[in-house]
């Protein structure tokens, strides 16, 4: 049985994720910073851990926790949605901290083994802002196109030691919490010169034509994880995939 161990679980396609891959008989280890056992249904196959991926020492101890892992999916991640210019460098820290830094902290530690035994999967979670340009999410975006250009090069470097590395790209997901989560980060992201900006983009993702459903980023990770026929990307959501083959990139 595989194993697998998923960050950012306590909502949204960590969450879903997890679920997914319970479902298909793997071996979970749901990782979030305040644990709770009552998200996901009771297994024997389920483990519930702490984890920061802002704190090395967190991930330590989540990995000697979780023993040996056949994949690691890196989900955990927050956003900002606001003007850049009313972004302040401490939100920027704080995200490219969780949505770059992080992943990079996670998949470092979980590399020795990987390449050691010669098997193992990393997939990445970024966005399908990373394959059109979207307004009001500059940092954000940023922070996941860095990890767009990570994976590509990293694929490449462990292709010798049979280790695979994956990229899911999600479109937009309306139900996630994905704004909730970060409404304190936003406070004042939206001064009085963009506000009728923001209002149209807003009112354009109050209606859209077509959405993404965790259920669909659960899909694209398990086939990610998955996958040996060399596939990077792997878009997640009809609006994504649109993106992608707009972008020749599916």
């Amino acid at each position: 049985m595989n194993t697998i161990l998923i960050t950012g679980c306590s909502s949204g396609y960590g969450l879903e994720t997890a679920r997914h891959f319970l479902a298909n008989g793997w071996r979970v280890i749901a990782t979030m910073r305040t644990p709770r056992e009552d998200l996901l249904p009771p297994s024997a196959h389920l483990r519930v851990l702490p984890l920061d991926v802002t704190k090395p020492e967190s991930i330590a101890a989540a990995l000697e926790a979780a023993g040996p892992i056949d994949v690691l999916v890196n989900n955990a991640g927050i956003g900002a949605f606001g003007a850049f210019e009313a972004t302040p460098m401490s939100t920027t820290r704080a995200m490219f901290e969780t949505n770059t830094f992080g992943v990079i902290a996670m998949t470092q530690a979980v590399l020795p083994p990987f390449r050691a035994r010669r098997s193992g999967v990393v997939v990445n979670v970024t966005s399908s802002a990373t394959l059109a340009p979207m307004p009001l999410v500059a940092v954000y975006t940023a922070s996941k196109m860095a990890i767009e250009g990570f994976t590509a090069s990293l694929a490449l470097e462990l292709e010798a030691f049979e280790v695979r590395v994956k990229l899911v790209e999600p479109g937009y997901a309306p139900t996630t919490r994905f704004i909730a989560n970060g409404e304190q980060r936003m406070e004042g992201l939206i001064p009085e010169p963009y506000e009728r900006y923001a209002h149209r983009v807003l009112s354009a993702f109050a209606q859209p034509a077509t959405v993404t459903r965790e259920s669909d980023v659960a899909e694209a990770v398990y086939r990610a994880a998955s996958d040996t026929t060399g596939q990077l990307r792997f878009p997640a959501g009809p609006d994504a995939v649109a993106l992608a083959r707009r972008q020749g990139a599916a």
